[in-house]
C-alpha cells in the first residue's frame, strides 16, 4: 500500500513537472529566448498567502537555517526541475525491486 502511495505521488509530481515544462516552453516561444520560471515565482503567483505561511512556519517552528539556504535554493530552481527530481525520488522510493533466484531473474 505504501509503495502504491509513493508511485501515485510520483505520477502526480511528474504531471506537475510536465505542466511547468509546457508553461515554460510557451513562455520561451513567446519571448524568443529560453525562459525558466522559478518555483518560488510560480508559487507566489498562485498563492502568496501559503508561501508566507510556510516561510513563517519554517522560520519559527522548524530549524531557522532550513528556510534560508535550503528552501530559498529550491524556490529559485526552475519549477519543472524541482518536480522532476521529486518524481524521480518518489518513484525510486516506491519501486519494487526485482526478485532474483540464483542467476535467473523472475519477470525478465
Amino acid at each position: 500500500m505504501v509503495r502504491f502511495l509513493f508511485r501515485f505521488a510520483a505520477s502526480v509530481a511528474l504531471a506537475v513537472a510536465v505542466i511547468f515544462a509546457v508553461i515554460d516552453s510557451a513562455r520561451s516561444i513567446a519571448a524568443s529566448r529560453l525562459v525558466f520560471t522559478p518555483l518560488g515565482q510560480s508559487w507566489l503567483d498562485a498563492s502568496p498567502d501559503t508561501l508566507g505561511a510556510v516561510k513563517s512556519f519554517a522560520e519559527q517552528r522548524l530549524w531557522s537555517p532550513l528556510w534560508d539556504p535550503a528552501m530559498v535554493t529550491v524556490l529559485l530552481a526552475p519549477g519543472f526541475a524541482v518536480f522532476l527530481v521529486l518524481a524521480l525520488l518518489l518513484h525510486l522510493a516506491g519501486h519494487r525491486p526485482t526478485r532474483r533466484i540464483g542467476r535467473l531473474a523472475i519477470g525478465e
